[in-house]
């Protein structure tokens, strides 16, 4: 994209009000009184050059317990500047009480202050929206211990003559309070709820990572390609230890197609499920690159096999050799390898069952199951506990060559980290509030960090699948580390949930997938011919997931099939590049509409459009005016059902195509090429 919404000048000069003058916008309370950042401390600044940009630590000590320090980044070429705050008692005794630990604390200023985003998953479904500050202020907070279930901290605030794209990078509680104070927008932010604790001598504590990206104007598009931009240049992970970028990717799930009766992840596969389904595979000519294992493939804690009940029985994470005897799950695997399929493979691992089994038979300490309601939680914040976990999931990768990690989590451990306040208070006689927490989500980074290791080791993915009961954990902190496959558990239904998930969460998170289908509930397999181009489209996202009965459904058309996966292809890559949602956002339930967008790479020139005309819709045209043009440029348009051509010139991309579906439930795909 063009550089029109780049503000890069603002970048540097808040980088260097931060860093020179100290002015880094976080605040907090130590032995109640009130810090504003590094106000009234005597300042220790260290800098250094990056490849991206300048870095600097800037440190202070309100008393000879605790160190206060900030790391702060500028991003030279975008001028996004992130920083994060740590709290350490560097002495001998415990430090005083610390508390009120807002992770940002200040004003953007300039008039018309507004929000412009979307919830986050669960009964939200990532519903967008705008917010005028000056009618009323806006409040957010997440205290369940899954960062985006339902709301979303990511933020569009335009302020003045621009505007400031922010994101909270914390995996757990989080709160923001916009308000519209004396010509600015006043954000309090918090991660870590309610934090109130003291300090034991050695420890240390964070806040979560803060990112303001500036830019100038108030134009929607142009602040989201520019976030888009970043995210895919900085944000997202590599694809390997070369540094290579990521690249989409098609899935495929086999647990439809084992004959056998599946409630639900992969519990039904077997050794003698897998290779008529490769084969199949292989002899239709579909190219895959991964192939997709999901929950029920492990051994309950006391060593037996399960039949249906994957929730209720994960902690062991030993392979269930009844159903998998010998080799024969790693062999599954490395004939995928020969096939250029790459597998993940699927861990819960904050959730245990069963703990006196995984005491008995796996080494498991029992103080490390934290009560949760109707579920443990595992105290992955304890060091020991995340060195056994850990050594748990790499064990089994490395012996059955699973090239990538997926996690999920299906709790709340917001919970279960009260718990361990209340035990560490009982313990030390001292306020604890907000520690277990911290560690926590510390140790689940620290989980992500310990599996990429091993993976870059021994040339496995260098990239994890963020999950919790769908999108419950794309902060974007855990968004450097990995993505979701899959954005919510919800979107494996209709077709209008896809398109509204769509056009609100593609802004926010590029890289990412939903599942290649249209059925009545979740867990609900594809049935008849397949989808066709109508839902396929629908699902063009980075990520392509399918989940067919390849060999047990006779009904199933490979040709309608090649076609879908080789328009998907076609035109992956722009999946990445600049969007441009060209209707409003409509509510999953609403089928009455046109939903029409467009992606365009502004470097290559290359381009598609995708319109839908829903099922209900009534209008059988629709004016797609595609901004992304530019005036006296000429380009060619292409139907990619009738192969129609046209040159057009941008103006008159500008005013608008028609477009015209004689039928509801239709799908009209564009490729442009400016010339």
């Amino acid at each position: 994209m063009s550089k029109i919404s780049l503000n890069l000048q603002r970048g540097i000069e808040t980088f260097n009000r931060m860093t020179e003058d100290g002015k880094v916008p976080f605040s907090f309370r130590y032995n109640g009184k009130k810090y504003s950042g590094f106000d009234g401390l005597s300042l220790t600044k260290e800098y250094c050059d990056t490849v991206i940009g300048r870095k600097a630590k800037l440190s202070a000590s309100p008393d000879k317990n605790l160190k206060v320090s900030a790391e702060v980044l500028l991003n030279g070429e975008f001028g996004e500047v992130e920083y994060t705050v740590y709290f350490e008692n560097a002495g001998k005794e415990n430090s005083g009480v610390l508390s009120d630990v807002y992770t940002f604390d200040g004003t953007f200023e300039g008039d018309g202050p507004m929000i412009r985003s979307c919830m986050g998953d669960h009964v939200n479904k990532y519903a967008a929206y705008d917010h005028d500050l000056t009618k009323a202020d806006k409040y957010y907070l997440s205290e369940e211990g899954r960062a985006t279930h339902k709301v979303f901290p990511y933020f569009d605030l335009v302020h003045g003559d621009g505007g400031t794209l922010l994101a909270l990078g914390w995996a757990g509680t989080w709160e923001a309070a916009f308000s519209y104070v004396g010509g600015a927008a006043r954000l309090l932010a918090k991660t870590n709820v309610g934090f109130d604790a003291v300090l034991l001598p050695g420890e240390k504590i964070r806040t979560g990572l803060m990112v303001m990206l500036p830019y100038s104007g108030r134009n929607s598009d142009n602040a989201t390609n520019l976030w888009r931009e970043w995210f895919m240049k900085y944000n997202l992970p590599k694809a390997d230890t070369a540094g290579n970028s990521l690249e989409p990717f098609a899935t495929t799930f086999w647990a439809y197609d084992t004959g056998l009766p599946n409630s639900d992840g992969s519990i039904s596969e077997r050794y003698f499920t897998w290779r008529p389904t490769l084969d199949k595979i292989i002899a239709e000519g579909l190219k895959f690159d991964f192939r997709w294992f999901d929950a029920g493939w492990y051994y309950d804690p006391a060593g037996n096999t399960v039949e249906t009940d994957w929730w209720g029985t994960t902690g062991s994470w030993e392979l269930d050799r009844d159903k998998w005897p010998g080799k024969t799950f790693r062999e599954s695997n490395e004939a995928c390898h020969e096939n250029g399929i790459r597998v993940l493979c699927w861990f819960e691992p904050e959730r245990v069952t069963h703990v006196d089994d995984l005491v008995k038979n796996y080494g498991y300490d029992p103080e490390w199951a934290i009560p949760n309601g109707t579920v443990v939680t595992s105290n992955i914040g304890d060091e020991k506990c995340l060195e056994w976990t850990l050594g748990r999931i790499t064990k089994m990768m490395g012996e059955n060559e699973v090239d990538m990690y997926r996690e999920d989590n299906n709790s709340d451990p917001g919970f279960s980290w009260r718990t361990l306040d209340r035990r560490e208070e009982e313990k030390y006689g001292v306020k604890r509030h907000g520690i277990a927490e911290n560690k926590c989500i510390c140790g689940h980074y620290k989980l992500w960090d310990g599996i990429i290791d091993f993976c870059a080791k021994n040339g496995k993915c260098t990239f994890v699948d963020s999950c919790a009961s769908g999108g419950g954990r794309n902060d974007i902190e855990s968004m450097r580390r990995g993505f979701p496959l899959m954005r919510s558990d919800a979107d494996r239904t209709t077709t209008s949930l896809r398109l509204s998930m769509t056009t609100s969460f593609c802004k926010w998170i590029p890289f990412h997938g939903s599942v290649v289908k249209e059925t009545s509930y979740e867990l609900a397999p594809s049935t008849g011919k397949g989808v066709d181009s109508y839902v396929s489209r629908a699902s063009f996202l980075p990520i392509f997931n399918f989940s067919e009965a390849f060999v047990h459904n006779a009904e199933l058309d490979f040709d309608l099939f090649r076609k879908n996966l080789s328009e998907w292809r076609s035109i992956s890559r722009l999946l990445t590049k600049d969007l441009y949602v060209l209707t409003p956002w409509h509510h999953d339930s609403n089928r009455s509409d046109w939903t029409v967008l467009a992606y365009n790479d502004e470097e290559t020139g290359d381009g598609v459009l995708l319109a839908f005309r829903m099922e209900e819709a009534n209008s059988p045209t629709f004016t797609a005016k595609l901004p992304f043009a530019e005036a006296g440029a000429k380009y060619v348009l292409e139907n990619a059902d009738t192969g129609e051509k046209s040159v057009l010139d941008g103006v008159e991309l500008q005013s608008g195509i028609l477009l015209t579906a004689d039928e509801p439930r239709t799908s009209i795909m564009i490729r442009t090429k400016k010339l």
